[in-house]
């Protein structure tokens, strides 16, 4: 049996017919409901020149709604990336700790927090906020969606990086602890490096998630982020709430689509970086160290 067909049998002719089929229905339905959702917009005359006009033979809707708004989801967005990602890290390594009085209290606070909606952490921490002066009412609104998009996506990429420091074999961590090496070590030069091209998809699907949710303030906390500039800026020019509606979503889109590119250029590079320097001590090298020491056995440890 070929590698490609491990998992399964390879489709006959009868089956190739069959997805054939199935794919050219799928078309020919998805064309009729993009026809009869078209044609219902065009009743509602929602498919106007002058309802779309504002996007895209103008500026001032960009200069006044749209730019400021994405401004102010980037803004939160990327503060909350860049305090997310290394408090994750020290409690998802925390977690894996010898010492209970460590991973005890990391464990707990890490479930407890992935266990609370986002929207609530906004929440208490736009009313611990309002309790001082110095945070004045327009600064107000991002310090709570920047608290709360940190402490509920620290709390979950956390768990992506025991998850991804666990997939790694055990047999890496027991050579290297053979050689001489310390585990802050071993957790720095070997574990890490090889546990990050292994997170990257799942840390690049909560980054997407961490933009997105930036529109929970917009909606509930007065944040004027890009998805709160919907309604302003339809109301403004005549009641076109399809099309700006239509824009935003292709604005998110291209984001995060930017996102996911840059996630797959840095994966590639980082493998490509590990093969020509050899940063990352592989198995073979492990294995000519320490013969007796098995470095394909599965399973993970903490260290």
């Amino acid at each position: 049996m070929s590698a490609s067909s491990v998992l399964y049998d390879a489709p006959g002719p009868r089956a190739k017919q069959r997805n054939v089929l199935y794919a050219v229905l799928f078309v020919v339905v998805l064309g009729v409901l993009a026809y009869l959702g078209l044609a219902a917009m065009n009743e509602k005359n929602q498919l106007d020149w002058d309802k779309w006009s504002p996007y895209l033979a103008g500026t001032d809707a960009w200069t006044t709604y749209l730019l400021p708004g994405l401004q102010n989801t980037l803004l939160a967005a990327a503060l909350s990336i860049l305090m997310a990602l290394p408090i994750g890290a020290i409690f998802g390594i925390a977690r894996l700790s010898d010492h209970s009085w460590i991973r005890v209290p990391a464990s707990v606070l890490v479930e407890f927090f992935r266990a609370i909606p986002v929207l609530i952490l906004m929440f208490f921490a736009f009313t611990f906020y309002s309790q001082f002066t110095d945070f004045g009412r327009d600064i107000r609104p991002l310090y709570a969606v920047c608290t709360g998009l940190v402490i509920y996506n620290s709390a979950v990429i956390a768990e992506v990086v025991r998850a991804g420091i666990l997939s790694l074999p055990k047999g890496q961590t027991e050579a290297a602890l053979a050689v001489g090496m310390r585990k802050g070590q071993v957790m720095t030069s070997i574990l890490l490096p090889q546990a990050v091209t292994a997170m990257l998809p799942a840390l690049v699907s909560q980054l997407v998630v961490i933009v997105k949710d930036t529109a929970l303030g917009g909606a509930l906390l007065n944040f004027s982020e890009l998805m709160a500039q919907v309604r302003p800026a339809a109301a403004f020019y005549g009641g076109n709430i399809i099309a700006t509606l239509t824009v935003v979503a292709v604005i998110y889109i291209v984001l995060n689509s930017l996102l996911t590119w840059f996630a797959g250029w840095l994966e590639r590079w980082l493998r490509q970086r590990k093969k020509g320097t050899g940063a990352v001590v592989g198995g073979g090298a492990m294995d000519e160290q320490v013969p007796a020491v098995g470095v394909a056995e599965a399973g993970g440890g903490a260290v």
